[in-house]
């Protein structure tokens, strides 16, 4: 249909900014949103230099209240409709929890839970009437395993990682997909300044290639990279004790 297309929330930069150039590649119509509209409309012009595809750029701040029903609302206005979702938007906070500023935990919050699970609710329907759609979600290695000195961001994706799970039980009869990915360390802002060698982080195309292999598949969850399997592994085979232990030890070294 040359009316449907895949939205993209943090299109910009990082894993959603590679999900963008290789559905463009594939000749999807695209959605992309994100805060910045200079860099929308870069990526738009980059996308649109090769392929034959119809590209909307919309600048929202998914942290912001009522922001995912604003961004829906858009998306009607213009009469587009969405077959895939991909819930990329997020961010973390970094630090001693009370130490950290409390107004950026809550848009943390709002981002990484609120706009994603409204977003999902809002578009769910339509996919349902169609018996036909994909939600992606990106969650985290820190969605398996608590994370002190990164606590909220670790919580907010664990809950994305439940949610997905859980939904794509309930819409399996629906012809909708769903599909949680957990990146470990990706080359992306998130990771800057984390103490490991750059030849260990993974790339944001590696984490589309992993994506699509998932979803040939037909799977509910995948991780990208060994970072992400030792932490699934971990959250399987140590006690909550020991993984505490291990992963305060990481999060105080690293952002303590």
């Amino acid at each position: 249909m040359e009316n449907t297309y895949t939205l993209i929330t943090g299109a910009s930069s990082g894993i959603g900014r590679a999900f963008a150039l290789e559905y463009g590649k594939r000749g999807q119509n695209l959605i992309i949103t994100a805060r910045s509209g200079d860099k929308l409309q870069e990526l738009k012009r980059e996308i649109e230099k090769d392929n034959q595809v119809s590209i909307e750029c919309i600048i929202m701040d998914l942290a912001a209240e009522g922001s995912a029903k604003l961004l829906y609302e858009e998306i009607r206005k213009r009469k587009l409709h969405v077959d895939v979702l991909i819930n990329n938007a997020g961010f973390a906070t970094k630090g001693l929890f009370h130490k950290t500023d409390y107004k950026r935990q809550h848009e943390e919050m709002l981002l990484n839970i609120v706009s994603l699970t409204e977003l999902t609710y809002l578009l769910l329907e339509d996919m349902c009437q169609k018996r036909h759609g994909t939600v992606i979600n990106i969650a985290s290695a820190a969605s398996f395993n608590p994370l002190p000195y990164s606590a909220v961001y670790a919580a907010t994706k664990a809950y994305v990682l439940s949610l997905t799970q859980a939904l794509s039980f309930e819409y399996q009869d629906y012809g909708v997909k769903l599909l949680a990915v957990c990146p470990g360390a990706t080359d992306t802002h998130f990771f800057d300044g984390f103490k490991t060698a750059a030849s260990r982080l993974r790339m944001p195309e590696d984490v589309v290639r992993t994506t699509e292999k998932a979803l040939k598949k037909g799977k509910s969850i995948c991780t990208d990279g060994t970072f992400c399997k030792a932490q699934m592994l971990l959250s399987r085979i140590a006690s909550r004790k020991s993984v505490l232990g291990i992963m305060g030890k990481t999060g105080r070294k690293t952002w303590g």
